[in-house]
């Protein structure tokens, strides 16, 4: 590989998909009161997990930006 040929990062993919998969479950977790998927304590398990795939497709783009920027 010459030098002007970025490497691929795999956590630009990874980041990108773990975070439209979190906005489109927690958006169904938002606007879905009587979900299928439910604790027995009532917690709207769809709106909680797609937090937590936001936040870590975030932390997957924001590291993947980091090095991106350190390479530079």
């Amino acid at each position: 590989m010459s030098a002007a040929t970025p490497e691929l990062d795999i956590r630009w993919p990874i980041g990108l998909l773990f975070l439209l998969m979190g906005v489109a479950v927690a958006v169904y977790g938002a606007l879905s009161r009587a979900t299928a998927i439910s604790s027995p304590y009532g917690i709207n398990l769809n709106l909680y997990w797609g937090l937590v795939m936001l936040l870590f497709g975030l932390a997957m783009l924001w590291g993947a930006w980091r090095a991106h920027r350190r390479q530079a």
